[in-house]
């Protein structure tokens, strides 16, 4: 059995509150995962263009490297097709709707990616509960230093909506911020604005809403603070799955903006 690293913290000042999280830019896969999974391998390759998010631990490392004050960086090491570390693990998650709830079971053209009667509690065990612990510590860690935590997600999406989507009749911006009513606060939304105003138009909330806090802090400590970065793909990429051009530094600046006006 092949065993990977899940994922990543890579520490950041002492006296940062910044956690940027990257949670979809992997696309390695276990060999013992890559086993249940009903897919050839030329057709999980496609799949994997599709779904992960390109080239963003490249963004968030560029942008931490040019922060005055170095971010916190918390990096998943393996594809989102593993598990997806920022769905709910029960029925509250929407995306079971559409077979992508914590453990994928059907792809983005929704086809087949596991078969009916799956058992997903392994993965869930192995791999969805030590990250969600190791997250939460990390945003216990910066409390602990500095009183406070900003949690900015690292995300990218597809230039042209994929069949899986729920919510994909809305605008399509070349940056959406995902927000949340409680962990989202106008200063940060506005600073966010800002910072990525040199990159395009900037949307909220479409085609993607919502952040990633830890459940332990969810909707109960105002002073962890969050905010989801959605790039669209074609600012910084060729899609799908192919090699990052020089919209690359445009983004990794504006995020080191984003980062220092918090």
């Amino acid at each position: 059995m092949t065993v990977v690293p899940s994922f990543d913290l890579l520490p950041g000042a002492p006296d940062s509150p910044v956690i940027l999280h990257v949670p979809h830019s992997a696309r390695e896969i276990p060999q013992d995962v890559r086993s249940g999974i009903v897919l050839d391998d030329a057709a999980l390759e496609r799949e994997l263009d599709h779904i992960t998010d390109a080239h963003t631990a490249a963004i968030a490392e560029k942008a931490a490297r040019a922060a005055g004050v170095t971010p916190w960086r918390f990096v998943n090491r393996l594809s989102r097709l593993v598990v997806d570390p920022e769905r709910f693990p029960d029925g509250r998650e929407e995306m079971l709707a559409v077979g992508m709830g914590a453990v994928y079971t059907r792809t983005t053209h929704k086809d087949v990616l596991r078969p009916d009667g799956f058992d997903a509690d392994p993965l869930i065990e192995r791999y969805f509960h030590p990250y969600a612990r190791a997250m939460t510590e990390a945003v216990t860690d910066r409390l602990a230093a500095t009183g406070r935590c900003v949690i900015v997600d690292v995300h990218s999406y597809p230039a042209a909506p994929l069949p899986y989507e729920l919510h994909a009749d809305g605008p399509r911006p070349a940056v959406c911020l995902g927000t949340d009513p409680f962990h989202t606060p106008p200063a940060l939304l506005t600073t966010a604005r800002e910072a990525f105003a040199p990159c395009g138009e900037t949307g909220l909330d479409s085609p993607f809403a919502g952040t990633y806090v830890p459940l332990t802090y969810y909707g109960r400590r105002a002073e962890v603070t969050a905010l989801m970065v959605e790039i669209r793909r074609d600012t910084y990429m060729t899609e799908p799955g192919g090699p990052a051009h020089e919209g690359v530094t445009r983004l990794a600046s504006a995020l080191a903006e984003l980062i220092e006006g918090v």
